[in-house]
């Protein structure tokens, strides 16, 4: 229990960073092929939390080819919980991440997929301190992700992602539908809106988000997805969830 309350700081943000840094291939202008490096950054926030990261990605080779990655992220929130083993009290916390993750990009059709493998730090502040919870303080881990993203037809997308931690075994998977909005308002540009499901777990906790999406919203050379909806905890908390990411080629 002190541990799952912990959990909802990282699962936050790995539903934030993971969703929001997707470049659909097909919507990169000419001059924008031969980019490099990616920025992105964006908020969370539900009942219990609230979170910002901030990131940029890495690919010697451009982003339409095959070849190695670097993802390097780093995020900061706020959140609380009541710990079982100290009844009547509310624990505040606020926690710092970093991730560096080497990867690589594989592309077949319109299908686009990404692997990363790599370390990450955590330090972890509680008040009032909680001697249970074995997040505290500063910790190193492993951390795995994988992204999806698949324009199966011409007006439909399916994107995906999973992350897996050796902290807390802490564990994360999305899943979203999207039809592509046209329009001669959007000046020949388009984004997709639909469903999206999420679920996140570690040590005996687990959050559930059921929510629409907008995804690949432009404007000018800057990209958005924002993400709205409903999460329930196994603690029996629920409350309305909202994301907002940017990402920006250089």
């Amino acid at each position: 229990m002190r541990c799952r309350r912990r959990v909802r700081a990282a699962i936050t943000i790995a539903a934030a960073f993971s969703c929001c840094v997707l470049w659909p291939a097909s919507r990169v202008a000419a001059e924008e092929e031969y980019s490099q490096v990616m920025q992105f950054s964006g908020r969370d926030l539900w009942r219990n939390g609230v979170f910002a990261y901030s990131g940029f990605l890495f690919a010697p080779g451009g982003f339409d080819r095959d070849g190695l990655m670097l993802k390097v992220l780093m995020n900061g929130g706020l959140y609380r919980y009541w710990p079982s083993s100290m009844p009547g009290e509310r624990v505040i916390g606020a926690e710092w991440q970093t991730q560096f993750m080497p990867g690589f990009r594989i592309k077949r059709g319109e299908a686009e997929m990404k692997l990363f493998f790599g370390p990450e730090w955590q330090t972890h502040w509680l008040e009032p301190d909680d001697p249970g919870n074995r997040l505290r303080g500063r910790n190193f881990g492993l951390r795995f992700a994988s992204e999806l993203w698949w324009e199966r037809t011409p007006d439909t997308l399916i994107a995906g992602d999973a992350s897996l931690s050796t902290l807390a075994t802490s564990h994360s998977a999305r899943l979203a539908y999207g039809w592509r909005i046209t329009g001669e308002l959007l000046n020949d540009e388009s984004f997709y809106v639909g469903p999206e499901v999420q679920y996140f777990g570690a040590d005996g906790y687990a959050q559930t988000r059921i929510g629409l999406h907008v995804t690949s919203l432009r404007t000018e050379d800057i990209e958005w997805s924002v993400g709205i909806g409903y999460a329930r905890d196994s603690d029996g908390h629920s409350s309305p969830y909202v994301r907002l990411g940017l990402a920006q080629r250089l």
